[in-house]
């Protein structure tokens, strides 16, 4: 996995190690062994959502022991899954990252997690 440039504001991740099998992913994201592996696996499951795997819902869960993170990669993911199910319980720490990162702001941060955080709201609003 290579981390957001000041020239690329996205992760790029290695195609095989992404897993796919949605209980290995609850799994990995239960005992996580890095920042890396998280971000592995909310990008697999960004990509189950693309695909119209609607049971990644149900991982919601194991998915908010993050909702108080600080790095904005995993609060990017967290938002854009977040924001493809609209999970009832999830508004509510979308609004606290969006506070958050308003009154400290990620100063090294190559984009803006914000903008996901942000549009993940107003989907929820709509």
């Amino acid at each position: 996995m290579i981390y957001p440039t000041q020239t690329r504001n996205y992760c790029v991740f290695d195609e095989a190690n992404i897993k796919r099998n949605i209980n290995d992913i609850k799994l990995s994201l239960e005992n996580p062994k890095s920042e890396e592996g998280v971000l592995e696996d909310l990008y697999a499951l960004n990509l189950m959502l693309d695909k119209g795997n609607d049971s990644v819902a149900e991982l919601y869960p194991t998915l908010s022991k993050y909702n108080n993170t600080k790095s904005p990669n995993i609060q990017t993911f967290l938002a854009g899954i977040y924001r493809k199910t609209k999970v009832p319980d999830a508004f509510g720490p979308l609004c606290v990252m969006l506070i958050q990162n308003a009154i400290n702001p990620h100063k090294d941060c190559p984009f803006d997690p914000n903008e996901e955080i942000g549009g993940a709201i107003l989907d929820y609003l709509a």
